[in-house]
């Protein structure tokens, strides 16, 4: 059970039924990282958690602004020198959309990587 790729099929379904929220469980704190570096991009608005006595939940706002998200399977491990060609693969054009990264630094988008200079692993992407 991969809780990041339910977590985004979860919002593509509602973002292409055009509600303007969602509810996302079950949760955990890699998918939070993922909404939050979401969200400092635009993407969704604001989410809470939801703590209902098990794993939780995500409360969602939807902007609109996603055509189209999903997790990347498997994780695949992404040098300094390799964004390029790993945006050209999920990636719709030049600069549209995010990879999310998970990184020693925490998760971030690709081109936060870039600025620190540091790899990781592929989680998501989003355009």
């Amino acid at each position: 059970m991969d809780v990041v790729a339910n977590g985004l099929t979860t919002i593509m379904n509602n973002e292409m039924r055009n509600k303007r929220e969602c509810v996302i469980s079950p949760a955990s704190k890699l998918l939070g990282m993922v909404l939050r570096v979401m969200q400092l991009n635009g993407y969704i608005g604001e989410f809470e958690f939801i703590d209902d006595g098990r794993s939780g939940k995500f409360r969602v706002q939807l902007l609109g602004r996603i055509n189209k998200c999903g997790a990347v399977k498997p994780r695949y491990p992404v040098k300094i020198d390799e964004f390029e060609e790993w945006e050209k693969h999920f990636l719709p054009s030049r600069d549209v959309g995010i990879l999310i990264i998970s990184t020693p630094y925490g998760v971030m988008s690709h081109r936060e990587a870039k600025k620190k200079r540091v790899g990781g692993r592929i989680l998501a992407f989003v355009y």
